[in-house]
């Protein structure tokens, strides 16, 4: 199934009309992407993964997989089967991260969540391996089935926000994450249902079996046939699919399938004789009486109603009702660690969440723990930016607290950092640093974001000649020891003359 020649690596996916060998170029394939269709019995999940069994040794794999059919991936290979449901949202983004990191093929069963809870752990996982570091770019072939769930062309009976996580992150796949790696595969029953900006920017097709005369038209224009043409899809059988594409053919041709060495869940889904019992047997089975099915025991004599004082009386009495007994109580100062650790802890995950949903965690981590929050939103958020910067000590940075609700929410934990490092003369956090407090990856927006608070008065940054920069906080009177400071030069396209130079005003400009 693979052949390897040079550089290139081909997998065989299976035969065309003259049964001549059909294979995918996959280095070509990680750089443009594949868009698979085909109603429901088609054979899109056999393609998929005739493509993952022949391209496993080869390449990372990672599979978003609705339900269940591809987690027999990892009797064959050595793909790691990730249980959604075991696992919340933050979870599940570290475990992405992890992922990127170790390069390890794995498939995300979504196999027992609810419809909304499939698309917010899908987003979470997907903007993960989207936000890596820089460092772990490497190839991965990011499959996903059934992706008109993930990425709808329009609004249906999902919660809005699982919708609009689920679509930014398969948008960002597609459209940006082949410079990050990110090779999108999508799977669809529906073209017409998924959302077009997606499916646009695949440049490879396999498309099988439909009927739908809107999804043939799509189809159509997407192989670059006429509608005449187009009712050859309604004639493909099971297992053929027409192919186009600079990873498979730069003309449309027709390939059937090959055989896989793993089975889904349908592959035992065939006709077997009906039971050959006697009808009046079978009846005598149905209907024959078991202890579940046994009449109800008849309801207790009733009781005299009680009158009004009477029930007034009985109430009153309620005293003789057991409690529930409290929890162990803690001390005042203990309480107060329980929720420094909590806020520590969370902010060590570095999620990306909005802060109310981090509040409400928070406040059931607390539970758990056998205590209240004790502290409002806003208490909270300021705790959190404090942890995220590596202050302890909240009653001491009153003064920087004031000055940091000038700034955005997400730009407090940044400014605390910088703070913190000038209260102690050291070196300022690199743009990395504040990039991760700021909730990116990008270096470019961390300085961006050291502009906008220079502009707001509350820091002043000086670079000398050697590159070394300073920050100083002029209103607290301290300043960062000078640190050198590495820009990489942004890769700019070359423009259409050869002998055109560059703007040195958009040279300096991030």
């Amino acid at each position: 199934m693979v052949h390897s020649t040079g550089m290139t690596a081909r997998i065989e996916i299976g035969t065309d009309g003259n049964g001549q060998a059909v294979s995918v170029d996959l280095e070509e394939l990680l750089a443009t992407r594949l868009l698979v269709q085909g109603n429901s019995g088609s054979g899109k999940s056999h393609l998929l993964r005739r493509l993952l069994e022949g391209s496993a040794p080869i390449v990372q794999q990672i599979v978003i997989d609705p339900e269940g059919d591809f987690v027999s991936l990892a009797d064959a290979f050595d793909h790691i089967i990730v249980e959604a449901a075991d696992f919340g949202l933050n979870e599940i983004a570290q475990l992405a991260a992890r992922v990127r990191e170790h390069r390890a093929s794995v498939v995300l069963n979504l196999e027992g969540l609810e419809v909304d809870d499939q698309l917010r752990c899908t987003g979470a996982f997907l903007s993960a391996l989207f936000d890596a570091p820089r460092e772990f770019w490497f190839p991965v072939l990011t499959v996903v089935d059934e992706a008109q769930l993930f990425a709808p062309a329009a609004a249906g009976e999902v919660a809005e926000d699982a919708r609009r996580a689920s679509l930014a992150a398969m948008t960002n796949l597609m459209c940006r994450g082949r410079k990050r790696g990110l090779a999108g595969v999508v799977a669809t029953q529906r073209l017409a249902k998924l959302a077009k900006n997606v499916a646009a920017e695949a440049s490879n097709f396999l498309m099988g079996r439909t009927f739908l005369d809107i999804d043939m038209a799509r189809a159509a224009d997407l192989l670059g046939m006429d509608r005449r043409q187009a009712d050859t899809i309604r004639d493909l059988q099971r297992g053929e699919f027409l192919a186009l594409g600079p990873a498979i053919s730069r003309r449309p041709i027709n390939v059937r399938i090959g055989s896989v060495l793993t089975a889904g869940k349908d592959a035992g889904l065939k006709l077997v004789p009906l039971p050959g019992a006697p009808i009046a047997e079978l009846r005598d089975t149905l209907f024959s009486r078991t202890e579940s099915m046994s009449p109800p025991p008849p309801p207790p004599p009733a009781r005299p109603q009680a009158s009004m004082p009477d029930m007034l009386r009985t109430l009153a009495s309620a005293s003789s009702v057991s409690q529930v007994p409290d929890m162990p109580a803690m001390a005042e100062d203990e309480q107060a660690d329980v929720r420094k650790q909590l806020i520590a802890g969370m902010a060590a995950e570095h999620s990306r969440q909005p802060t109310a949903m981090l509040f409400q965690d928070f406040a059931v981590r607390c539970r758990m723990r056998g205590l209240k929050p004790e502290l409002d939103l806003n208490a909270f958020r300021e705790r959190l930016a404090l942890a995220r910067a590596g202050i302890d000590d909240a009653e001491a940075w009153q003064n920087a607290l004031k000055l940091g609700a000038a700034l955005p929410e997400e730009m407090l934990a940044p400014f605390l950092a910088i703070a913190n490092a000038a209260r102690e003369e050291r070196a300022c956090p690199d743009d990395d640093e504040l990039a991760l407090l700021y909730g990116t990856s990008s270096p470019g927006r961390a300085r961006r974001m050291l502009a906008f608070i220079e502009e707001k008065g509350l820091i002043v940054s000086r670079t000398d000649l050697a590159g070394r920069r300073t920050i100083s906080i002029p209103h607290l009177g301290w300043t960062t020891s000078p640190v050198v400071v590495t820009i990489e030069a942004p890769v700019r396209p070359r423009t259409a003359s050869a002998g055109a130079r560059p703007d040195p005003l958009a040279a300096s400009m991030d």
